[in-house]
């Protein structure tokens, strides 16, 4: 039996569908209601939460292998707190759950935002921050909520590994499908197919949630892997080269005006107050402001190596993304959701 969390998002959803295709039972955590996609009649859903320590412990029942992709993604302030009680506190949930029934092994998702930024010898020199799992969290530089809690999700990991868990972790970039476009990475399609002119300099890292889902599903169910983390990115386009690419694909006109670094600066700045007056999330923070300000390269040979894989083109991610989208969402809803 394979327990998964997450099974609304992005990864979790198309895990589960390669797992029915591999033949394999799931058993699937949700909140409100069992999302809605391919083959769901086949899975076993269970109503829960993952701040729910006893809930988890029941849930894994006759359970072999667990793949926590449940998480949440955020830069707005007002998400600090959530951001810790679901991905760090609801990590530590699953480890102890995992804990009492030796035998489990745990394939995790993290985030290429755990592994921290320049290290302090590259802070000062030119060209881009080079990045693997080697690199090492500076516990005295500035770290933003989200990867913060990133970072200590998967400390909770590690604990469980000293402890005798068996777990593999994944470190992937921003991750593309097509899902929902109201929400995650996805809203960068939206964007482009609603063919706004503006678009911030600097550049975006990018993979393929089959390349995800392939290394995921590999590195825990395939291999004897453990106490191993994986980065996993298929690479790396300015902002407005992505957009432009996700706009040709929908026939749409790409954005054209850069927004320079002092009015991002302002913006940021005016929708904190205004988020403060009213309550409401601000469009852009100042970590989505300051994003990609400066090169970063995630090196993904390990996982490479390990696999004997080559991760997909981004050019070839654009286009089935877009395809996807076309044929799963209605022009109308394309039009006005944004």
């Amino acid at each position: 039996m394979i327990f998964v969390t997450g099974g609304s998002g992005l990864v979790g959803s198309f895990l589960i569908a390669a797992l029915l295709q591999r033949g394999l039972p799931v058993r699937a955590l949700y909140r409100e209601q069992p999302p809605s996609i391919s083959r769901a009649e086949q899975v076993e859903w269970v109503e829960g939460d993952i701040r729910d320590g006893l809930g988890l412990r029941a849930a894994l029942e006759g359970v072999t292998h667990v793949f926590h992709c449940a998480g949440l993604v955020s830069y707005a302030p007002q998400d600090e707190e959530l951001l810790l009680q679901i991905n760090v506190e609801g990590a530590a949930n699953l480890v102890d759950a995992c804990l009492e029934r030796p035998g489990i092994r745990l394939g995790f998702v993290s985030s290429v935002a755990a592994l921290g930024g320049a290290a302090p010898e590259q802070a000062e020199t030119v060209g881009p921050v080079v990045l693997d799992e080697n690199s090492k969290w500076d516990l005295g530089a500035h770290h933003n909520a989200y990867a913060t809690s990133k970072y200590l999700g998967e400390l909770e990991v590690w604990r469980g590994i000293s402890e005798g868990l068996r777990a593999v972790i994944v470190n992937p970039s921003v991750i593309l499908g097509p899902a929902d476009w109201d929400r995650s990475s996805t809203r960068l399609f939206r964007y482009a197919y609603n063919e706004h002119l503006f678009y911030t300099p600097g550049n975006i890292n990018l993979v393929d949630v089959r390349d995800v889902v392939d290394a995921l599903l590999s590195l825990t169910l395939d291999t004897k892997y453990s106490g191993e983390r994986y980065v996993l990115n298929g690479g790396s386009l300015p902002l407005r080269e992505f957009l432009t690419q996700a706009a040709t694909c929908f026939g749409k006109r790409p954005p054209t005006v850069a927004v320079p670094d002092w009015a991002a600066e302002t913006i940021w700045r005016l929708e904190h107050v205004r988020s403060i007056l009213t309550g409401a999330r601000p469009l852009i923070t100042k970590d989505t402001a300051r994003a990609g300000r400066r090169a970063t390269e995630y090196r993904t040979r390990k996982v490479e190596q390990a696999l004997n894989m080559r991760l997909r083109p981004l050019s070839e991610t654009i286009v089935w993304c877009c395809a996807g989208l076309r044929q799963a969402t209605s022009v109308g809803h394309l039009q006005t959701s944004f």
